[in-house]
């Protein structure tokens, strides 16, 4: 493959989201460095900042992924079938949040940094994505609420949305926090990503 060609820039970015990806599962956002992301890759550290100029820029292509994946299973459901309830709608919904963990986790923990820290143009990248997600939702309520008027669509995405945005540390929760939450005395109640994003989902798309 010849050096520099638009081939060979796709694929080694894809090897240092992939290393990125791979690293995330143990170590936390702060831990990961440029450096340690050079490790898992057939590159040295300073060719890395070739292609992504910060480390959240790397996470954001990571979040901008995943909205991608989310995407695609939404705009599946949506000509999977003619018909759906509301309530089925509200299940298909939270089952296609419990898949995408990784989203959900990096949507609640480091989005900020992510976006703060990346270039305009990977920004505008990532927003044509997430973008995506919105219509892609709104399809769908198009398609299986259609008496549901324009105002109504949108009060329900800038409802979900934002409650999507914190259900993973809800939902996620280490035997530390367990242990501090008892000394605490707290009465958590300890829900599934699907039992919650549905909860949330149907009482948004009660008549």
């Amino acid at each position: 493959m010849p050096k520099g060609s638009p081939e060979l820039t796709n694929a080694r970015r894809e090897e240092i989201i992939a290393a990125c990806r791979t690293l995330y599962k143990d170590m936390s956002f702060k831990d990961i460095t440029i450096m340690k992301i050079a490790e898992y890759t057939s590159f040295s550290r300073a060719s890395i900042y070739n292609y992504f100029e910060t480390k959240e820029e790397i996470f954001l292509a990571i979040l901008q992924k995943e909205y991608e994946l989310w995407v695609e299973e939404l705009n599946r459901l949506a000509d999977s079938r003619d018909r759906m309830s509301r309530d089925a709608l509200a299940k298909a919904l939270a089952a296609s949040l419990e898949e995408r963990r990784l989203l959900l986790k990096l949507m609640s923990m480091n989005h900020y940094d992510m976006e703060e820290n990346s270039r305009a143009e990977r920004l505008y990248e990532f927003k044509v994505a997430y973008g995506s997600s919105l219509k892609a939702v709104d399809g769908l309520l198009r398609k299986f609420c259609p008496e549901m008027d324009k105002q109504a669509r949108l009060a329900f995405i800038y409802s979900f949305f934002p409650f999507i945005y914190g259900i993973y540390p809800y939902t996620i929760v280490t035997e530390k926090q367990r242990k501090a939450m008892e000394q605490a005395k707290l009465d958590f109640a300890y829900y599934s990503i699907y039992e919650l994003a549905y909860l949330c989902a149907k009482k948004l798309l009660a008549p």
